[in-house]
């Protein structure tokens, strides 16, 4: 998917109902609108590192980092989700620990404490065993003093980004960029206190969930990633 140059300069889209294609084409027109901001910033590729989220985000950062002949990895968060509706995040947590809850939610629905140390524990017991199926090396982060752009395929609550962006500022980063092809208005205001920059093509004012605005959107990527993973060197068959 190919934007016209005066939609792809825009900083607000929400007035237009875009569908991409799939994630790559997302990617594609995100890495060219990536292209022109991270010039503002650096001059010297090698300072720039493209973090994604997996799954459907570290597709959207492989095609991202290669568009700006960066370096690439993957980080791990997991969402921390309601007792009674597993679609509602009200926060998440890191590998380190690092955690975020939406207060406001979790005193409106009353959610007890000892919910959320459980539900806390068993997704630092998923991450573990991602990094070890998706980054068994687990070679330190390289972030320090580096231009850290953040990709997922879309926001919704930004819960995940939140907390994967606070566990970066601890690294020391020179500019933090947060970037994804679709966001809920909602999302990209909070980010914006998270980070330096936000990148979104695309803000809809009737944002329901990610999926809604690609035509296709799988949501069994395991292949996709792995062949994402094996040619960065993150896994050795």
């Amino acid at each position: 998917m190919k934007l016209p140059k005066f939609i792809s300069g825009l900083k607000d889209l929400s007035s237009l109902q875009l569908t991409f294609r799939d994630r790559v084409g997302a990617a594609q027109v995100l890495g060219n609108i990536l292209k022109s901001t991270v010039k503002k910033i650096t001059k010297d590729k090698k300072e720039i590192i493209v973090l994604g989220i997996p799954r459907g985000g570290a597709i959207v950062a492989d095609i991202i980092a290669e568009k700006l002949g960066a370096d690439f990895d993957v980080i791990f968060c997991r969402r921390i989700t309601s007792p009674d509706n597993k679609e509602n995040s009200i926060g998440a947590v890191m590998s380190d620990g690092t955690t975020y809850f939406d207060d406001f939610i979790v005193e409106s629905l009353k959610i007890p404490q000892e919910y959320i140390k459980k539900e806390k524990d068993i997704q630092l017991a998923e991450i573990g065993m991602r990094k070890n199926l998706y980054r068994p090396k687990s070679e330190d982060y390289s972030i320090s003093n580096r231009v850290v752009i953040l990709v997922d395929d879309g926001i919704a609550t930004g819960s995940s980004l939140i907390v994967a962006a606070r566990w970066i500022k601890k690294q020391s980063p020179k500019h933090l960029i947060i970037a994804a092809p679709v966001s809920s208005l909602q999302a990209v205001d909070i980010l914006k206190k998270e980070c330096d920059t936000v990148e979104i093509i695309s803000t809809p004012d009737n944002f329901g969930s990610v999926g809604q605005f690609y035509k296709t959107f799988e949501q069994e990527l395991e292949d996709q990633l792995f062949e994402v993973l094996k040619r960065r060197g993150l896994i050795v068959e």
